[in-house]
């Protein structure tokens, strides 16, 4: 399940990703109702934790327009207003669920649960960004029309980008949630800045447009346009 968090506070909203992410879900972070929009509209997701207190465009606001867009999955609003106004106005805007801030992470990861399976929502088998195409039953990646021949741990890594698509991935989530090593190791890191070159090779060198950039120091980015 991909997981949209917009949440303009950037320790919460980076924390909520990495919970998500530790508990099996694909998240992607946005600190804007403008720039969750666009994410929207560029992938499938299967459920948003929406921030009512952004900055420019409310929390509220955005969902407006995303239900006006034709967007029905799930929507949980987060905010620190608790009064029964509020909540009803988050509610006929077409909030599906509320959490008040503060809030406890496992009741967070509950009220989440629970809304994917009200909603009967399945995670979507194809994965695409600009011109690539991931179709995750059959495991087989296509750019631009042209069959990339990956590896399995070329493609295992080419997913999780993927999913994470637009933020920053490290290499120690790398460790962590594909090579599945809960420590740290120097070597490790050499293996995975191997296997990033080798996907880049496939992915970026016989294409104009280059989709998988390094961010010096920090980890690697999967988007269209460059920073």
């Amino acid at each position: 399940m991909h997981i949209l968090v917009i949440e303009d506070e950037r320790k919460l909203a980076d924390a909520i990703g990495e919970g998500l992410r530790a508990d099996g879900y694909a998240a992607t972070v946005a600190h804007t109702g403008e720039t969750g929009l666009k994410r929207l509209h560029e992938q499938p997701f299967d459920m948003v934790l929406l921030d009512v207190m952004l900055p420019r465009q409310s929390g509220l606001e955005t969902l407006r327009l995303m239900r006006r867009d034709g967007f029905k999955l799930p929507v949980m609003l987060l905010t620190s207003r608790d009064s029964i106004e509020d909540r009803v106005l988050g509610l006929d805007v077409g909030a599906d669920d509320y959490l008040v801030k503060p809030f406890a992470f496992p009741e967070l990861l509950a009220r989440v649960r629970a809304l994917l399976r009200r909603g009967g929502r399945t995670p979507s088998s194809q994965l695409q960004l600009a011109d690539l195409v991931v179709d995750l039953d059959a495991r087989a990646t296509t750019r631009g029309g042209k069959t990339l021949e990956l590896t399995s741990r070329e493609f295992d890594v080419l997913e999780y980008l993927l999913v994470n698509r637009g933020s920053v991935v490290s290499r120690e989530m790398l460790a962590r949630d594909v090579w599945k090593e809960m420590a740290r190791y120097t070597s490790l890191d050499n293996v995975i800045d191997v296997q990033i070159a080798r996907l880049r090779r496939k992915l970026d060198e016989p294409f104009p447009k280059k989709l998988l950039h390094t961010v010096r120091g920090v980890g690697f980015i999967l988007r269209e346009n460059e920073a």
